[in-house]
């Protein structure tokens, strides 16, 4: 059962509740002449009583113009700013923020219970004029937090994880199936994935897809992290230490830090990329391009993607938006210097 909006009081309560024009409480919020002070005074009660403040998002008369968009990511801040996927995502939305004179609130928090808090704070306190949803879980509480709100979002994830909100994802299923295709395609029978938080939905659509794609091979192995390049280092180190043929002789790995690191590994150990083990990343960052040898990877115009999630949220809040899902082009296999048949 959906649940009921909670109503938002609006600068036109305020203006019936005083007896006044919404000019009239765009003049006295703003601090111009024009109103006597009984009037002022009035005005500033209605809305007290209301519990309406004015902010940069609900500031114009027509309540059409948007000044702030929210982003929560359940991300260290180091960390963050280490990953090249979040750093091109922002630059997408904000390309198209900038396109409506439009400002970005980004907010680390530390789990989902404190971006529920953050998020209802936010629009509760007018902050906001909607907010971009990342990294679902599986029954993810954001969905019934902005059915609850009203809160206008989009949500970046499959549709088997965003509860009918308005969505944008990419069909990382199809994705994963390509990459073990290709990897089994140049004679590789033992293949393994270094794979995210477990906890992340398109993490688990991604082992999941992984599991079938390699069903019929010799040896599949996933291990799951946290993105990190640490992470990422320790994972292949474990993989690589048992002797053939226990031993992948390919690694999928779910981001591009996380595959740079596994090459370093590789190196350290005495083997070489591609002659003893391929290695291919997702995202396909400026990082890929630059290691020795070039990283193959799963490449998928991020810039772009960031930039969808953006106009879709516009389209959302003024209504003129299509709601229900997006899908966006798959990510694509981009062959390099990392991948080649085993020997």
């Amino acid at each position: 059962m959906t649940a009921t909006p909670t109503p938002r009081v609006t600068i036109k309560d305020v203006a019936a509740r005083a007896g006044v024009s919404k000019g009239a409480v765009s003049l006295a919020f703003n601090h111009k002449p024009g109103l006597s002070e009984a009037t002022r005074d009035r005005i500033f009660r209605a809305a007290r009583e209301l519990g309406w403040a004015p902010n940069l998002t609900a500031r114009t008369l027509a309540g059409s113009r948007v000044d702030v968009v929210g982003l929560a990511v359940c991300r260290p801040a180091r960390m963050l700013g280490l990953e090249p996927w979040y750093m091109e995502f922002v630059s997408g939305v904000e390309s198209v923020l900038a396109e409506h004179s439009c400002s970005l609130l980004l907010r680390l928090v530390r789990n989902l219970d404190e971006e529920v808090g953050v998020q209802e704070s936010w629009w509760r306190g007018r902050q906001i004029g909607g907010s971009i949803l990342v990294d679902f879980r599986a029954d993810d509480p954001r969905v019934g937090l902005v059915e609850r709100l009203g809160l206008p979002v989009v949500a970046v994830g499959h549709p088997s994880l965003t509860g009918g909100l308005t969505s944008v994802w990419t069909d990382d299923a199809t994705a994963v199936t390509e990459a073990v295709r290709y990897l089994a395609a140049l004679g590789h029978r033992r293949i393994a994935r270094v794979g995210g938080a477990a906890a992340l939905g398109h993490t688990a659509i991604r082992t999941a897809a992984f599991d079938e794609a390699a069903g019929a091979l010799a040896g599949a192995w996933q291990v799951a992290t946290d993105f990190s390049g640490e992470a990422g280092a320790r994972a292949t180190r474990s993989l690589l230490t048992a002797a053939p043929p226990d031993r992948p002789t390919a690694i999928v790995y779910d981001n591009d830090v996380m595959a740079v690191a596994g090459l370093s590994v590789a190196a350290e150990m005495g083997l070489r990329v591609p002659a003893d083990v391929s290695l291919l990343a997702w995202d396909d960052s400026q990082l890929c391009r630059l290691t020795h040898p070039t990283l193959s990877a799963m490449s998928h115009d991020v810039h772009g993607f960031g930039a969808e999630v953006a106009r879709t949220l516009f389209g959302v809040i003024s209504g003129d938006g299509a709601a229900g899902s997006h899908p966006v082009p798959t990510p694509v296999l981009t062959p390099r210097g990392s991948t080649a048949p085993p020997r």
